[in-house]
C-alpha cells in the first residue's frame, strides 16, 4: 500500500522547505515520488527537487484540485506502475482546495493501492491574517481540511502574533495539531511522526490515572496501612532520608510519633482509622469522575514560574484534584525546552527536545480550567 501525503500552502509559505526535511531526515530510505503541480507554465522547484532524488511528476498546465482532477487518477496510475513508491507526495498548487485534492486522492484509492496518510498545511504566521481576510475561499479551505497545521516563520514573529495566528487558525479547525515551534529547531522524524500521528497524552495520562487508582484500591482490599499517592515511590524517597513513610508535612507528623503521614492524618487516626490519604473517599471512586483539560501552543515560560504553578498543582486544590500531568514548554531562552511530568506531591522538570509547540495536559476532578489556563498563559 503507497502513503500518499498532501503538502499544501499558500504562495511561499514553505512547502518546499517542509518536504525537504521530509525527505532528507525522515523518508531518505524509502522510495518516493513527488507530484508537484505549480500554478503556471513552469514548476519553480523542479529542479531543486530533482537533484534531491526524487522523480518527479510535473503537471503545469494547471491545477491539481481543478482542470486537472480528471487526469490526476491517470497520472498516479502511471507512478504507481513505473516507480513502484513507498510514499507519493503530493505538492498542490498554492491557491488549490485542500478538499478537492483529497477528493482526487480518495477517487485514486478506489482503483489503486493507495491510502490518504497525511494533509499538511503550511501557513505564514506573518500572513495569516491577511490571507484569511482577502483568499478566505482557498485559504480557509486549506486550514479547515488540514490533520496538521505547520506554522513557518515562528522564528522571527513576536509570540502574539504567534498566539493570534494560533486563535485564527482555531476558529477553523479545533482538530488539527499546529505547529508552532520553529522547523529548524525539529528534526525529520519528529515532522513525520507528528503528521502521521495524532497527540494522544491525554489518553495516555488517563489511562496511567486510572491504573493508578486500580493499584490503590488493589492495596487497599489486601489489608495494607497506607496508600497514599503515588506511595511506592514517596515511600522509598523517605527512607532514603531515614524517614518511615511521608506524605505532605511529613516531619510535623513524625515529631508526633506517627508512623504514616498523609493529608490530615491525625483527624483520621482520632477516629482509629489506619491511613487517610486526603479526601480517602473521594479517591477510590476517582476513575469516575476524572477530567482532562489540555492546552496547546503554550508560550515561553521561565522555570521558576513553571515551579510555582506546579507546586500548586503537586501539593495543593488550587487547581482542583490533581492527579496527573505533563507538559512540554518552551523556556525564556531560545532552543530550551522544559519538560515536566508530576503526580501528587512530586513533580519533576528536566530539559528536553523541541516539541512541535508548546502543550500541557492534566488529569483529576473538579478542575478550575479557567484558572489552569490563566497560569499557563499569563
Amino acid at each position: 500500500m503507497t502513503k500518499i501525503d498532501i503538502i499544501s500552502g499558500f504562495l511561499g509559505a514553505g512547502k518546499t522547505t517542509f518536504i525537504k526535511r521530509l525527505i532528507e531526515e525522515a523518508i531518505a530510505g524509502e522510495q518516493v515520488v513527488l507530484i508537484e503541480n505549480e500554478f503556471g507554465e513552469i514548476g519553480i522547484d523542479g529542479g531543486f527537487l530533482r537533484d534531491s532524488g526524487i522523480e518527479i511528476r510535473e503537471m503545469n498546465s494547471g491545477c491539481i484540485c481543478c482542470s486537472l482532477v480528471g487526469d490526476f487518477g491517470r497520472s498516479l496510475e502511471e507512478v504507481l506502475t513505473k516507480y513502484h513508491p513507498d510514499r507519493v507526495i503530493i505538492e498542490p498548487s498554492g491557491v488549490g482546495k485542500l478538499s478537492d485534492v483529497m477528493n482526487a486522492v480518495a477517487k485514486a484509492a478506489s482503483t489503486a493501492e493507495v491510502v490518504l496518510n497525511s494533509a499538511v498545511t503550511v501557513v505564514d504566521v506573518n500572513k495569516c491574517r491577511m490571507y484569511m481576510k482577502n483568499f478566505g475561499e482557498f485559504f480557509n479551505n486549506q486550514i479547515e481540511n488540514a490533520g496538521t497545521i505547520v506554522l513557518s516563520r515562528t522564528d522571527v514573529a513576536d509570540p502574539k502574533k504567534i498566539q493570534a495566528a494560533v486563535e485564527m487558525l482555531r476558529s477553523h479547525n479545533a482538530r488539527a495539531a499546529i505547529v508552532t515551534t520553529p522547523c529548524s529547531q525539529l528534526t525529520g522524524s519528529q515532522l513525520l511522526e507528528i503528521i502521521e500521528k495524532k497527540d494522544d497524552m491525554a489518553e495516555m495520562l488517563m489511562r496511567e490515572a486510572k491504573e493508578h487508582m486500580h493499584d490503590h484500591e488493589h492495596h487497599h482490599e489486601h489489608g495494607e496501612e497506607c496508600g497514599c499517592h503515588d506511595h511506592e515511590h514517596h515511600h522509598e524517597h523517605h527512607h532514603e532520608h531515614g524517614e518511615e513513610c511521608g506524605c505532605h508535612d511529613h516531619e510535623h507528623h513524625h515529631e508526633h510519633g506517627e508512623e504514616c503521614g498523609c493529608h490530615d492524618h491525625e483527624h483520621h487516626h482520632e477516629h482509629g482509622e489506619e491511613c487517610g490519604c486526603h479526601d480517602h473517599e473521594h479517591h477510590h471512586h476517582a476513575d469516575e469522575v476524572f477530567t482532562s483539560w489540555g492546552l496547546e501552543n503554550v508560550p515561553p515560560m521561565t522555570r521558576e514560574k513553571l515551579e510555582s504553578i506546579l507546586d500548586d498543582l503537586a501539593y495543593g486544590t488550587k487547581y482542583g484534584e490533581v492527579l496527573r500531568a505533563k507538559g512540554m514548554i518552551p523556556g525564556t531562552e531560545k532552543g530550551r525546552w522544559l519538560h515536566f511530568d508530576l503526580v501528587p506531591e512530586q513533580a519533576e522538570i528536566r530539559e528536553g527536545a523541541p516539541d512541535y509547540t508548546g502543550k500541557v495536559c492534566v488529569i483529576g476532578s473538579e478542575l478550575d480550567e479557567e484558572a489552569l489556563k490563566a497560569a499557563f498563559t499569563a
